[in-house]
């Protein structure tokens, strides 16, 4: 396998695991607003609501623990390029007063783990 396919399948991967942690929102009452949102500061992978409540959420998934748990991969880097992002999107979409909130889906060996209010500013 060429390095194009190897990242071509690890991207599909990674999709199959967002679309996993999107279904585990919508069962849980959240509204999926968009989903893989770009902006020049970086890549929020799903952008919900959750009552008032607009949630940005970021999906890491591991098949090892060798390198740590998923949630411990979403390091203070990632953490300021996805508050850029979100800033972004708000400005964009002018949900100016809106609350938001920062949370990050981990799934590891077939379980998900949602953990609220995982970081902000």
């Amino acid at each position: 396998m060429n390095y194009t396919q190897e990242v071509n399948q690890t991207k599909n991967i990674g999709r199959q695991f967002e679309e996993e942690a999107r279904d585990f929102l919508m069962e849980k009452g959240y509204q999926i607003l968009t989903m893989n949102y770009h902006s020049r500061f970086g890549e929020i992978d799903i952008i919900a609501q959750d009552d008032d409540t607009i949630v940005f959420i970021e999906v890491k998934y591991r098949s090892s623990d060798k390198f740590g748990h998923p949630v411990e991969t979403v390091d203070f880097a990632k953490q300021q390029r996805i508050l850029e992002t979100a800033k972004f999107y708000i400005m964009k979409t002018e949900n100016h007063n809106a609350a938001c909130r920062f949370d990050v889906i981990g799934i590891f060996k077939g379980e998900i783990e949602h953990i609220e209010n995982a970081f902000g500013e």
